[in-house]
């Protein structure tokens, strides 16, 4: 359990580098075709570095805007126009920890409301304080239990 949060804490910060690039546009035309036009570079040129025909740098740039290019291709084309691919995740929930957190809540829930029922069927239904109570209990467990059913 605490190599698991080691884990997390170390790679958090590691993430956290790329939360501020979050919001930052991509070019429509895509970054290979940005970068290119910006540099002044000719198709030629760069299809000459990459060591492939025009069309195919066409055919790059088409596919990295179009969302189907590889990560090598864009390695390639990276390393062509002397840059360095720099890519990464970043959890929507702005967090490693809220990311954990909203899941564990989540299945908290799910559970105790599930035993709510069979219990409200059994006439012994909880208030809705109880069931908050118990719905931030077990999320905390969960969420220092972290079982794998929290991803499903």
């Amino acid at each position: 359990m605490r190599a698991r949060s080691l884990q997390l804490d170390q790679l958090e910060r590691k993430l956290k580098v790329y939360s501020s690039i979050k919001s930052t546009p991509i070019p429509p035309t895509g970054w290979i075709k940005a970068v290119r036009l910006a540099l002044g570079i000719s198709l030629q040129q760069l299809a000459t570095k990459l060591s492939i025909t025009r069309q195919s740098v066409l055919e790059i740039e088409n596919r990295e805007k179009n969302g189907s290019i590889t990560i090598k291709s864009l390695r390639e084309a990276a390393n062509a126009l002397d840059m360095d691919l720099v890519y990464g995740f970043v959890p929507k929930d702005g967090s490693l920890d809220a990311l954990v957190e909203r899941k564990a809540r989540e299945l908290a829930t799910k559970i105790v409301r599930r035993t709510s029922n069979t219990m409200k069927l059994e006439a012994q239904e909880n208030s809705e304080s109880r069931l908050r109570t118990a719905i931030s209990e077990r999320a905390s467990a969960l969420k220092s239990e972290m079982p794998k059913v929290l991803w499903d």
